[in-house]
């Protein structure tokens, strides 16, 4: 497509995108959104990135090969997984770690790693399927 607005735009909207999307990832660990959704979010920016300005602007903005991205992704989900299982619990119970900086308590769990290894697959698998209608 060729078009001086969709272009200009698409910049903005996609670094709004993207912001709002890592907000749903991490508000979707104690209300609805998560991985999956914040996931398919950032997948429709880089869709609407790929319609102004083409699949090979947009492969040289991401920089990394949908394969490794994708079985990173993978790779943390089961490793998340797998915090569980190794603690004498069953696969994907959630694992947490308190801690402290100056005197605020922080919870960090397994929950959280296993959402951002959704987010990351599912922006992979999106783009390539972009790439891959984008292309042909």
């Amino acid at each position: 497509m060729n078009s001086l607005i969709l272009r200009t735009a698409t910049k903005f909207l996609l670094a709004l995108m993207l912001l709002f999307s890592i907000f749903i990832l991490f508000r979707g660990h104690d209300e609805p959104g998560g991985g999956f959704i914040g996931g398919l979010i950032t997948g429709s920016a880089f869709a609407l990135y790929v319609m102004a300005h083409g699949p090979i602007a947009t492969r040289k903005l991401i920089r990394i090969d949908l394969r490794y991205l994708f079985s990173i992704g993978l790779f943390v989900s089961v490793a998340s997984g797998l915090v569980g299982l190794l603690s004498g619990k069953p696969f994907l119970t959630g694992t947490w770690l308190k801690l402290t900086i100056d005197k605020n308590i922080f919870k960090l769990g397994t929950p959280v790693f296993f959402d951002i290894g959704v987010y990351i697959v599912i922006v992979a698998a999106i783009l390539m399927i972009i790439f891959a209608l984008e292309e042909k």
